[in-house]
């Protein structure tokens, strides 16, 4: 392309989450945009992990129930709210998920609902066993658009330090 007048960037920036050294204690990290939930979501969701629960699927039962409706299956929302830091918190620094704590689902998300999530770091320490890498406490909560918290969970993860990743290993 001989005549390619495209301007020439100066440098290349990759969206990526936050390196060991750059998770500050006690902030509160908001994930955004929310994620509106449908039917659809629900659905396929809860039949490709082959859960049959009514409250998930059979409308004319879950309506006889004591919300009198379908629920959206917890394990979606627990995914969504964590899925939902991915970005900016770990995308690309991230060695592994050790584990889960805490899980809670205080109010229902239904069909319709927006869920949006937040995250507070709630201790951080290196490795003792992995030089280059630290541990991350997290604490993720999912909101309603009402602000009706529908999902609590605490998370810890493993993550790069700045000086021990090479980015040019990321895809």
């Amino acid at each position: 392309m001989a005549n390619d007048t495209s301007p020439v960037p100066r440098r290349t920036l990759v969206q990526r989450g936050l390196y060991f050294e750059e998770f500050d204690l006690d902030v509160l990290y908001q994930h955004r945009p929310g994620r509106t939930v449908t039917e659809a979501d629900n659905v396929l969701f809860t039949t490709l992990t082959m859960n049959t629960q009514g409250l998930h699927l059979d409308a004319a039962w879950s309506a006889t129930q004591p919300f009198g409706e379908r629920l959206v299956n917890s394990m979606f929302t627990l995914s969504t709210l964590v899925g939902s830091s991915v970005a900016q918190l770990t995308q690309g620094t991230l060695v592994a998920n050790l584990g889960f704590g805490a899980v809670a689902f205080p109010h229902p998300l239904f069909h319709g609902d927006t869920l949006y999530s937040e995250t507070i770091v709630t201790g951080k320490r290196l490795s003792q066993s992995r030089a280059g890498q630290g541990i991350v406490d997290l604490t993720h909560t999912g909101r309603n658009q009402n602000g009706d918290v529908v999902a609590t969970a605490t998370r810890t993860a493993l993550v790069w330090c700045r000086d021990f990743h090479d980015e040019r290993t990321d895809s």
